[in-house]
């Protein structure tokens, strides 16, 4: 897929979840996962797009996007540190 289409896609899911929220109060914590989830899925993608300057990649799955998403910036520094300390 187009970078665009991925960013356009993204956006619109952000934005929807945060105007539609969640309606009753025991779905709340589903609706902040998934923004969370997505949010971290964006935090891949520009580190990809970024990464790329220096050739490195980090996958995007449900792992490394729970991991971004709910920890943030040290999140994807530990998923980074791991990556190279680890896996290579």
């Amino acid at each position: 897929m187009e970078p665009i289409v991925i960013l356009t896609l993204l956006a619109s899911m952000i934005i929807l979840l945060l105007i539609l929220g969640a309606p009753f109060k025991s779905f709340k914590w589903i609706g902040t996962g998934a923004v969370r989830l997505l949010i971290g899925a964006l935090f891949l993608f520009f580190l990809n797009t970024f990464g790329g300057i220096f050739e490195y990649h980090l996958p995007i799955n449900l792992f490394t996007a729970s991991v971004s998403g709910f920890l943030g910036v040290p999140g994807i520094v530990a998923l980074i540190f791991l990556d190279m300390m680890v896996v290579n």
